[in-house]
């Protein structure tokens, strides 16, 4: 597992910079035209686009944007509101090496069938196990002096919440999720994660003790032999689909 674990830092964005303003108004433009796709490094330029940490609040008012392109970004966060981007189908923040975890709130997004993330750089990424900051001395803070609970969506200052980590699969990948939690109840309510990650949520540190590889590979690939291949071929009658096989691993 990797021990090295990244402080989380708050308070990452300039809001009254030029890159900020800008993604703002691009923001209100594909609302008030109905855009689709929101891609803020087209709408920038990459000298603007590089300055910006994490995406405005308003994007919640993105409800009939169906994919976000957040290619090479520099985030190093998304706000929760992205959950209430009812619409949205597809993500793709690939290549943004800082947006090492994303908020318990985008599983809200009930349409999201695809996504593309640099998952190497995530939080418990099962093939290096990036360590999860620990939540008790190193919480994370958005903007303003309360949040709304990740389950219930009850508004709570933060003395008041319990943030946990949690992996869940979220489009086409697993990924690690912040939780803000009111209640025991409300932590009760969150699901299972995928098999060969932590199975429950927690607060992170370098004790947390993360599945191997090993274990992952256990639980999530099926291995199967040449001898148990040619035995189904001979079964099937289909030498082409042998013949293919020895093909691809030559």
């Amino acid at each position: 597992m990797n021990e090295r674990i990244s402080k989380i830092k708050n308070d990452v964005q300039d809001r009254d910079s030029e890159a900020w303003i800008k993604l703002c108004q691009y923001i209100d433009k594909v609302y008030d035209e109905n855009i689709e796709e929101f891609s803020p490094l087209e709408a920038l330029g990459y000298e603007l686009y590089s300055q910006i940490y994490t995406l405005p609040e308003s994007i919640a008012k993105l409800k009939k944007v169906k994919k976000i392109w957040l290619y090479g970004s520099k985030l190093k966060r998304i706000p929760p509101e992205i959950g209430e981007m009812e619409s949205l189908e597809y993500f793709d923040p690939y290549t943004s090496y800082d947006l090492f975890w994303f908020p318990y709130e985008i599983i809200n997004c009930k349409n999201l069938k695809n996504s593309r993330v640099s998952t190497r750089v995530l939080y418990g990424n099962y093939k290096n196990r990036k360590g999860f900051p620990l939540l008790d001395h190193n919480p994370v803070r958005y903007k303003g002096n309360s949040l709304k609970c990740s389950i219930c969506k009850k508004e709570i200052s933060y003395n008041e919440t319990n943030q946990l980590w949690i992996t869940l699969r979220t489009g086409t990948d697993n990924l690690p999720l912040l939780a803000n939690l009111c209640s025991k109840e409300c932590e009760e309510k969150l699901p299972e994660s995928p098999k060969g990650y932590v199975d429950h949520a927690h607060k992170g540190g370098k004790n947390l003790k993360q599945p191997t590889y090993e274990e992952w590979e256990k639980a999530n690939v099926v291995k199967i032999s040449l001898t148990e291949i040619e035995q189904q071929n001979k079964e099937d009658e289909s030498p082409k689909l042998l013949k293919l096989i020895r093909k691809i691993w030559q």
